[in-house]
Parts: C-alpha cells; structure tokens; sequence
C-alpha cells in the first residue's frame, strides 16, 4: 500500500493508518531529511527482526537507530548527560545519528551492543508520526547498491517496485535525498563523527 503525504497538513485519519501500522509490528518506508528508511515500532522485536532481515545485518554486530518525536523521547531510551543534552538540543532536529549508551528500556534486540543510534530528522512527517505514535521508531536506510540506478532509493514509485513486498505501507513524500546521515559517537562524551554525512554538527 502506498500513502502519499505531505509536509503540512496531513489528514489525521491517514497518519492514524500509519500509526496502526506500526503498532500492529508492520514495517513502513518513509522519507526522512536525508534518505528513505525503513522503520517499523521500536519496542517490537519481530518487527525489528523483519528490519534486520531485509537489511542483511546482524543485530548483535550492528548499530541500530531509533528515532524520536523529541528530546524527552530521547531522555526515556538512551542516556544522556548534560554535554551531549546540550549537543543534541543544537543539533536536532536535523539529518543527524547520535550513538548513546542504551537505556533499558529498549528490548533485548538493542541490548547485544549497549549502544543506540539516535534520529530525530527534521522532517515534519516523520514528527507527527512519532508524536502521535507515542513511542520511539526503529529505522534503517534502504537497502543500496552503488552499482544499482539511484532511483530505486530516491522516487516513491520505483521504491515501490523494489520494496513494496518488504514492506506494509509506503509513504510517498516526493523525491527522496540520496546522502546519508552524519553519525556522531557520544559515547564517552566527547563528540566523535565517525561518518561525514549531510549533516554539519554545530558544537
């Protein structure tokens, strides 16, 4: 199913679809500030099992990112001191991945690495979703091969074609981006970029 939205107005009842979505453990492609993604709820490993099976990675090895309506979302599922509170409130919303400690919260999925990507693009679709959703999203980039046409990652329609078996719901947000995320590590709070991406981190 493909749902075309909006950067303003969206109708509630189609966001609410959205949202029974995800809360049902399907999964979604979405728009982001910087690429399509596939996300799915959270706190619903299955879900997230679906995720890494389309991805091919290995949640025990593999960073994975949530993303967050906002700051105090933020709060409830990593932990962050002052320094990086500070630091993520200057940066976000934004086309960011900040890597935290994972608070317990999350499910056991999370738990192999200790570690969580935060996400809080800046993007008004992906807000209303997670404000009305209640809870964080669990989100990876699509799939890509360099060799294979960009398209296939950026226009809705040929996401469809590649992915629409994957996934349960599409969301048209027009043409996507095709540069990844900045991904800064916090870890021992002093900020590292380990990936230069669209963002450009104000310190």
């Amino acid at each position: 199913m493909m749902l075309k939205l909006y950067p303003k107005n969206n109708s509630p009842q189609d966001l609410q679809k959205i949202v029974d979505v995800l809360n049902n453990g399907g999964i979604i492609i979405y728009p982001t500030d910087t690429m399509y993604a596939l996300g799915c709820h959270a706190l619903k490993e299955r879900a997230i099992e679906k995720i890494c099976n389309i991805k091919n990675i290995d949640p025990r090895k593999h960073l994975l990112s949530i993303v967050c309506a906002n700051l105090s979302m933020v709060a409830d599922y990593a932990k962050l001191g002052n320094t990086n509170f500070k630091l993520l409130k200057k940066n976000l919303p934004g086309p960011f991945t900040f890597i935290l400690p994972a608070s317990s919260r999350l499910p056991k999925i999370f738990k192999n690495r200790k570690e969580v990507g935060i996400r809080m693009p800046d993007s008004n679709i992906v807000c209303e979703i997670t404000t009305l959703l209640d809870a964080p999203m669990m989100t990876a980039t699509l799939p890509y091969d360099p060799d294979d046409d960009i398209e296939y990652v950026t226009t809705p329609e040929l996401i469809d074609e590649r992915f629409g078996t994957e996934a349960d719901l599409i969301i048209d947000g027009g043409i996507g981006g095709d540069e990844p995320s900045t991904i800064v590590n916090c870890i021992d709070n002093e900020p590292e970029i380990i990936r230069q991406g669209k963002g450009w981190l104000d310190y």
